[in-house]
């Protein structure tokens, strides 16, 4: 009797240890904290929202449960290298972010060291993936958003002289000046160029230098934090020039500070709301059943553009752990710059040479500062 138990124990313990599904972790290399923390956020949104609808994923013909790795890279270049290093020891064997060129160069080495991929999501700056293997990104680069923001500026806004702005010392921001400035110079356009020190809070000196010059555009493509100090500013200052930001300016905590002024307001980004209506339609009935998640949003359902990219590029690691056919890093690298996929913002695919995305067009949009939301005016690309 007492071995039929004991056979029976057996038994049910194999059958639960077969019916345990195995887990491979994706780290989210995202900032929640910092001048970057909003955006970081609601990036990490489209990688939550993403699991919630596909939290499981077949390798090599085992059914693996999909646990999502956090680490805080703190929106700054020396507190990513502790956040890489935190998902590196938690075994991930792939991992998404950041929103962020500056964390994202910072945090690459130890990504490389531990031969564990990384997808980033709108981190547009090319040194992020030149001269490595690890690296990948689903999202445009600058030299392309800068000269898509130089022709607009010169053909459709006819802007003559442009006064840029950037945060010094800030890779994201300095190279995007960089390549609009050279775009928009070889269109015959005028550029003046300024940098602010870190922790700057008032911007009414650069503002009236902008006018003082007669610039038609006030070009800063600054972190959220300082864009809405700067939308702010402007708008008490009723300047007479547009404001033009790039894909960090694409947040509805930035429209937010624009409503109710006179304020004429461009950005280029990677979606547009109404671009995938099931998409939009699902993502909002989520934020909207989840407190935390429509805090972590800015406290309403507009959809963020990079969470629709935070969406596709968590089903592009699971493409990638498909085609491996393993859960270890270095499988997972291997296939990675052969995958395809049909998402929500487009086609994706990988050149041969960096890991970036072909993409060959950007949206264009303006604040309605009236409703306050961010409204569609044309897709935009280099021949435009």
């Amino acid at each position: 009797m007492k071995k039929i138990i004991a056979l029976a124990l057996v038994m049910m313990l194999a059958l639960t240890a077969s019916a345990v599904a195995e887990t491979v972790k994706i780290g989210v290399f995202e900032p929640s904290t910092g001048d970057s923390g909003a955006g970081g956020k609601q990036e990490t949104l489209g990688i939550q929202f993403a699991n919630k609808n596909n939290p499981t994923v077949e390798i090599g013909g085992t059914t693996y449960d999909v646990e999502l790795v956090y680490a805080d890279n703190g929106s700054t270049s020396d507190k990513a290298p502790s956040a890489a290093q935190s998902l590196v020891s938690e075994g991930v064997s792939i991992v998404l972010g950041s929103y962020g060129s500056g964390v994202s160069i910072a945090g690459s080495p130890y990504f490389a060291d531990a031969g564990i991929p990384v997808i980033g999501i709108s981190c547009t700056n090319p040194q992020v993936t030149v001269g490595n293997t690890h690296y990948f990104r689903i999202c445009f680069i600058d030299p392309f958003q800068g000269t898509v923001l130089a022709n607009y500026t010169k053909n459709t806004m006819n802007g003559t002289t442009a006064y840029c702005l950037a945060e010094l010392g800030n890779d994201y921001d300095v190279g995007l000046v960089h390549y609009f400035k050279e775009a928009f110079e070889a269109l015959g356009g005028t550029v003046i160029e300024e940098t602010f020190p870190t922790g700057t809070s008032d911007f009414t000196s650069y503002l009236n230098n902008a006018t003082a010059i007669g610039a038609q555009v006030f070009f800063a493509p600054v972190s959220i934090s300082y864009s809405t100090q700067i939308v702010e500013q402007a708008g008490s200052l009723n300047v007479p020039y547009a404001l033009l930001g790039s894909d960090t300016w694409d947040n509805n905590v930035v429209i937010e500070a624009a409503k109710g002024t006179n304020l004429s307001i461009y950005l280029s980004t990677f979606y547009q709301e109404g671009g995938n209506p099931e998409f939009d339609e699902n993502f909002k009935a989520w934020l909207n059943s989840d407190s935390e998640a429509l805090t972590n949003n800015g406290g309403n359902d507009m959809v963020a553009a990079v969470s629709a990219m935070g969406c596709d590029a968590y089903n592009v690691a699971l493409e990638a752990l498909k085609a491996a056919g393993s859960t270890d890093p270095k499988a997972v690298n291997a296939a990675l710059g052969s995958v395809t996929y049909d998402g929500v913002t487009g086609h994706i695919a990988f050149d041969e040479v960096n890991g970036d995305a072909l993409r060959d067009t950007a949206y264009i949009k303006t604040a309605n500062t009236t409703d306050g939301v961010w409204d569609f005016v044309t897709v935009q690309s280099i021949a435009k």
